[in-house]
């Protein structure tokens, strides 16, 4: 049986943090020096990013790779991107990837490697991506709700703990139904699905935390989830 595997970071990994756990924690649910492709679409594939992308996997026991889709090349994105073990999604503005992913048919490829068991994984834009719907900056302004993926079910908030508007946007998005309730996850932890089933979350640094959230008739109900701390 294929293992299916979303990694969806609230927020960290190695254009947010010195730590390199996140990221090592990734890089271990694959095979031995795997082939890492980065996504930078949510950020225009802006170069200064995939440079760090590169100081960071080059030297991480792995084949570092990138696909821009702003310059983009010659190559078959469908056999290229399948040809990797992960995806790593970098972030930015989500409305504008996912746009960008739907013109060049990402979105399906996307899809289909997951369903091939290629590790799919990112912070921010590239955390909200998977599910069903998210808490996103896209538009300015107020924080709003946006139709994602939905390889995973329900919605997700990232940077829970590091931007102040989040959580209570999330609580309010919730409760007035533009979106179905979901996880929550704080910069520094990473949430860990395996054939669209939470299998574990992780964390890089303490008090990072994760949360279920719903609503219970009016009241939105906020549970945290058991984190393990990486070493």
């Amino acid at each position: 049986m294929i293992k299916k595997q979303i990694i969806a970071l609230g927020g960290g990994g190695f254009s947010m943090e010195q730590s390199p756990l996140l990221d090592d924690y990734i890089l271990n649910q694959s095979v031995d020096n795997p082939k890492v492709c980065f996504l930078g679409t949510a950020s225009g594939d802006n170069e200064a990013y995939i440079a760090r992308f590169y100081r960071r996997f080059s030297q991480a026991g792995c084949q570092p790779t990138h696909q821009e889709l702003f310059r983009r090349d010659g190559r078959d994105l469908e056999t290229f991107l399948l040809s990797q073990n992960i995806i790593y999604v970098g972030g930015g503005n989500t409305a504008n990837m996912l746009a960008i992913w739907q013109l060049h048919r990402v979105d399906k490829i996307l899809r289909k490697a997951y369903e091939a068991g290629v590790v799919l994984c990112g912070l921010s834009a590239g955390s909200i991506c998977w599910f069903e719907a998210g808490v996103t900056d896209s538009f300015g302004g107020d924080l709003a709700a946006y139709p994602c993926l939905g390889l995973l079910k329900g919605s997700h908030c990232p940077h829970y703990d590091g931007e102040s508007e989040r959580r209570p946007a999330y609580h309010r998005l919730i409760q007035n139904g533009a979106m179905v309730g979901g996880v929550a996850a704080d910069d520094g932890a990473a949430l860990h699905y395996i054939n669209g089933e939470l299998h574990q979350i992780v964390a890089s640094r303490g008090g990072a935390g994760a949360y279920r959230v719903g609503v219970s008739g009016q009241e939105v109900i906020e549970v945290p989830l058991e984190v393990e701390r990486l070493n």
